[in-house]
């Protein structure tokens, strides 16, 4: 068999790989230590410049071996060859599932398991006669283990953790590098959490789990169609789970081996509100206040870091928070719980009691020559908790069993990737030491934790309130993570943005994360950088309400973003939505109890209803909740009502709360399906047992339905001793009667003495109803079929006139005499060929996205107020140019053989106008170009024509995906070559030094670079700029006064190709 495939993986210079055992010991701070791993021991030395693996040739395979060349491209390059097998494999855990090696070596060199949550079942085998439906290959060159599965057309890729973009993964490659992403896009490969596992759904609708069980960075490559190829430093294991017959028997599967989430309160499964920052006490019991007066749903009011002193954890400002206990006192009363944040850097600073207890137990990550390591963050100079030493989370488990005691209900772990400013990786260096555990790996540089260092926080906070009551379930939400956080803590999708685009995408991260084991997650509800609409935020907390985890949060500089915050018809949409989700709350806890003693996920991609159904499997507006199915409209013109609606096949019964709206999500009830409703109170301390149950019933094909319903006290640990109910209910249709009943229960809880009403949805909208005593038998009477379809031809009819004269909530509040305003703020968007391009003209011009739509990147890292493209008018940082507001004076769309363009103007003062053309050519649509200019308009004759002195300053932000991996190539005017790496500082080019009209971003992770081309004659310097993630490729003209027939100009393009 002849195969083809290009792909590409970091391999260090420093060493190269054998399948016999190298030296058992390595030396730090002057002294030698055991390596874990005999066959990788330079795990431990610091990261050296990597070359970039790329396989290009033809692979052929001869029985089970087979040979790869591979081209090496670093300062040089070479050809090597590096033979494939097929791994060794054995049954583990269960039936069904199978740990794969390269050998038996590797397989005694790897690390032990971080992702399983007995590390043993990994090493245990087990008796089995079955062997693996699918075995992958395995190569090894230097450091780097290349693992490969094939699956037949037809297959489809999902999982792969918190990740950004379309849900089916085919055609996409991610990497696993926990990394503080701001402002990420469809194209960022690498976001806060780390999770080597694919979830892959054969034609047939069986299905495979892949688990590449490592801590390590790991590149996921699914860019062809049924080829997975994980590269990763060796060596490590693959386990497998299936081909199952489902996709839910397989994460069920996962979750023997990862364990299930944990339990959530299920006050923590109300709304949660949160900003950066609630500055004050008072602005906190503010809010609460708000949502009771506004009769809003809400559980959860969150204190964001500015509740500290001066950012020190552990603290509480004296002025603005002089007494959180009694704060969270009164909001208790008011049936609020209060989550705090906590960030791992601790400021160092001597009279700090965290500080100086930290440094007294010696819990500090250090350097490499065993000093503590110190790394910028909020509070300034900070050292860093080492989570991966027992002792270190046991000290951090105290401060926060102190901690809880202020009444604290939660904790918020941010900024733990770890998070550092003021460095181009955004974290600390790969050579600083942990001294782990054992049965974690022993002492290893940072790159081999860096990816747990989160889910390891989140343990060690999750410990801590354990300590703090053993009667409360803990509840601990945070940023990075691992496969298998979930046991510990909920996650969030990070730091988004305000757009239609991340609202789309934020349904396909929620879901991702479920079928990587983590069912707890959900976005920030309206986008946390950025000014939300009117209705992108009312249609965001309609989707957002189904979510399973719930929050709206924003950032600061932003307008408020609470639900009463964008006028009435959006307060109204919101307070509809939540109502929904508090009505539905007995069937989220149902979920999440099934989850948590199964492994079964919360939200589900509708496939999960019919895997076998190709249409389903890139559905992104729509999600399961078991068996009820959301349909949400992400289009800003479109209600939800008017998309089309795939559905599985069977029985799917459209219904509502009488609550129906444009951007409120369309609901369906699958047939067979029964789910238990509440009524629609304020937060969860209102919910008593008592309270009348709503069962919605939506019979099968065959006149039947079920359902469970789980009850318990809402907290605490009960539940794992029996105190809790578990109540089977049944409908079954017998001519035209249907009967409602409990079929079984479970637990020691006797059944509540409360009402039940029974509502059998008929389609369409329309029900049945009647009322009884729970547990006793209750009947419906069904009418005649022509009745019945009376019903729903009435129903629909009702529905679509309620739709047809309700608005969708005002995108824009328009100000009497602004005509046009409401558009405004729209971004100009040119998308062609390569290039899909996003402009705000109102805000300097600038370009706020650059896509190039065959890799998926977006290049620019930027916001609407900052960063981006953006030109200056002078030398001075962000002057005159970048914030004024541009018109457009010209926007061609494309036509045959012309070119796609927008023309731009904005006024710099001074008679002087700062003119751009922005253009993607028909000839060659993999170039936009870029023409601008300061002209003189309207230069004082007293100054003889001439205007001030000015410069043109091209200041483009561009996003390094791979700090490490990423630098600038060119070669200078009078021939000399350079490689600018970001340790190398700021740099600045002048005269023959300059790069001969053209200099490349390189990113060697993506095998791409990013070509800049420009006409030398008119540059006069160029400038390199190194910053947190990110690097400034400037171009500056010379400065001089203009006049009408002298403007200054600079004309350039980008162009991204193939690196080498």
């Amino acid at each position: 068999m002849e195969r083809s495939f290009v792909t590409q993986a970091a391999v260090s210079s420093s060493s190269s790989l054998t399948s016999k055992a190298r030296a058992s010991s390595f030396f730090f701070n002057g002294r030698s230590l055991p390596s874990l791993n005999p066959i990788s021991p330079f795990l431990f030395l610091p990261t050296s410049r990597s070359f970039a693996l790329v396989v290009k040739s033809t692979l052929g395979r001869n029985g089970d071996k087979s040979l790869l060349r591979m081209t090496l491209s670093g300062d040089s390059s070479e050809t090597v060859e590096m033979t494939s097998t097929d791994m060794i494999f054995e049954p583990i855990l269960e039936h069904g599932v199978f740990r794969f090696d390269c050998s038996v070596d590797h397989r005694k060199a790897a690390f032990p398991s971080v992702s399983f949550k007995n590390s043993k079942d990994r090493e245990v085998p087990i008796v089995s006669h079955i062997v693996p439906a699918y075995i992958p290959t395995c190569g090894c060159l230097q450091d780097q283990q290349v693992v490969t599965f094939e699956f037949s057309p037809g297959t489809s890729f999902y999982g792969t953790g918190e990740v950004s973009g379309q849900l089916e993964r085919t055609g996409k490659r991610v990497f696993t590098w926990n990394t503080d992403a701001w402002g990420y896009g469809s194209g960022t490969t690498s976001l806060y959490q780390s999770h080597p596992w694919v979830l892959v759904v054969l034609p047939t609708g069986e299905t495979l789990g892949v688990l590449a069980d490592t801590t390590r960075k790991c590149e996921i490559d699914l860019r062809k169609e049924g080829i997975i190829r994980i590269i990763s430093p060796a060596s490590y294991p693959i386990i497998t789970f299936g081909p199952f017959s489902s996709p839910t028997a397989v994460l069920e599967s996962l979750s023997h081996a990862i364990g299930t989430v944990f339990m959530p309160p299920k006050w923590a499964l109300g709304y949660h509100q949160c900003r950066w920052s609630y500055m004050s006490d008072k602005r906190v019991a503010e809010i609460a206040q708000t949502f009771r007066d506004k009769k809003i749903p809400s559980d959860v009011i969150w204190m964001d870091i500015d509740y500290m002193d001066g950012f020190r954890c552990f603290t509480f400002d004296k002025e603005r928070f002089p007494d959180p206990s009694a704060l969270a006192k009164d909001l208790h009363s008011n049936g609020f719980k209060a989550i705090w944040m906590l960030d791992p850097g601790i400021k160092q600073e001597e009279g700090y009691y965290v500080y100086d207890s930290g440094s007294k137990n010696d819990v500090w990550i250090s350097r490499a020559d065993g000093k503590p390591f110190t790394g910028e963050v909020w509070p300034g100079p900070c050292v860093f908790p080492d989570y991966t030493n027992s002792k270190a989370r046991s000290w951090w488990a105290n401060l926060v069993k102190e901690f809880v005691s202020n009444g604290v209900d939660g904790i918020w772990n941010d900024m733990n990737e770890p998070a550092v400013f003021k460095v181009v990786t955004k974290t600390m260096p790969e050579n600083n030491i942990h001294h782990g555990d054992d049965e974690l790996g022993g002492v290893q540089n940072h790159s081999h934790y860096h990816n747990v260092y989160g889910m390891l926080m989140a343990r060690s906070t999750y410990e801590g309130m354990e300590l703090a009551d053993k009667n409360k379930r803990p509840f601990v939400l945070t940023r990075a993570g691992f496969i298998g956080s979930q046991r510990y803590a909920a996650t969030w999708t990070g730091d988004n943005l305000s757009n239609w685009e991340h609202l789309h995408m934020s349904i396909s991260m929620v879901l991702q994360l479920g079928l990587s084991g983590q069912p707890l997650s959900g976005p920030d509800i309206g986008g946390f950088a950025g000014n939300a609409t009117p209705r992108l935020f009312g249609r965001w907390m309609g989707v957002g309400a189904m979510f399973p985890f719930c929050r709206g949060h924003s950032e600061a500089g932003t307008d408020d973003h609470e639900p009463w915050s964008f006028g009435e018809e959006c307060e109204e949409v919101c307070r509809a939505a939540l109502k929904r989700r508090y009505q539905l709350l007995p069937h989220f806890y149902t979920l999440f109890y099934i989850a948590h003693t199964t492994g079964a996920p919360v939200a589900a991609p509708i496939f999960f209803a019919d895997p076998i159904d190709s249409r389903l499997r890139a559905v992104e507006n729509g999600f399961l909740l078991g068996p009820l199915l959301i349909y949400a409209s992400t289009l800003s013109s479109q209600g939800s009502h008017e998309l089309q609606h795939i559905l599985p096949r069977g029985i799917w019964h459209r219904f509502d709360f009488a609550d129906s709206h444009p951007d409120l999500p369309t609901l369906y009830l699958q047939g067979g399906s029964i789910i238990s409703l509440a009524p629609p109170h304020l937060h969860v301390g209102e919910f008593s047992l008592s309270d009348d149950l709503t069962l919605l019933v939506s019979l099968d094909e065959n006149g039947k339905a079920k359902g469970l319903l789980f009850e318990d006290d809402g907290d605490g640990y009960g539940y794992t001793k029996g105190r809790f109910l578990v109540t089977h209910y049944i409908a079954e249709r017998d001519s035209s009667t249907v009967t409602v009943k409990v079929s079984k229960t479970e637990g020691d809880w006797q059944r509540p003495n409360r009402r039940v009403h029974v509502q059998l949805l008929l389609g369409g909208g329309a029900m049945l109803d009647a009322w009884g005593m729970d547990g006793e038998f209750i009947h419906i009477k069904v009418p005649s079929e022509s009745g019945i379809s009376e019903l729903i031809s009435t129903s629909n009819e009702r529905f679509k006139l309620h739709m047809e004269n309700t608005k969708l909530i005002p995108e824009k509040e328009v100000v009497p005499g602004q005509k046009g305003m409401e558009l405004s703020k729209e971004p100009v968007e040119l998308s062609s060929g390569d290039w899909k391009l996003n402009i705000v003209p109102w805000v300097g011009g600038r370009i706020l996205s650059m896509t190039h739509v065959p890799s998926g990147i977006q290049w620019l890292h930027s916001r609407i107020d900052i960063n981006g493209y953006e030109e200056y008018s002078g030398t001075e940082y962000r002057s005159a140019g970048c914030t004024e507001e541009y018109n457009v004076i010209e926007r061609d769309l494309e036509h045959a053989g012309e070119e796609e363009s927008l023309i731009l103007e904005g006024d710099v003062g001074g008679g002087l106008v700062l003119r751009r053309k922005i253009s993607i050519a028909k000839d060659n649509q993999r170039v936009f170009r870029i023409a601008s200019s300061i002209e003189a308009r309207s230069v004082g004759a007293g100054s003889g024509g001439f205007s001030r002195l000015v410069c043109l300053r091209v200041h483009p932000t561009f996003t390094l995906l791979h700090p490490t991996e990423s630098f600038v190539s060119f070669t200078s005017i009078d021939g000399s070559k350079h490689e600018v790496w970001p340790d190398s500082g700021d740099q600045i080019y002048e005269g023959n030094n300059l790069p001969h009209g053209k200099w490349m971003l390189v990113d060697k992770s993506l095998n791409l670079r990013m070509v800049n081309r420009f006409d030398v004659s008119q540059v006069f310097k160029c400038i390199i700029h190194w910053d947190c993630g990110t690097v400034n490729l400037e171009l500056w003209s010379k400065e001089r006064p203009v006049s009408k027939e002298s403007p200054l100009k600079i004309e350039h393009e980008y162009e991204v190709t193939s690196f080498p």
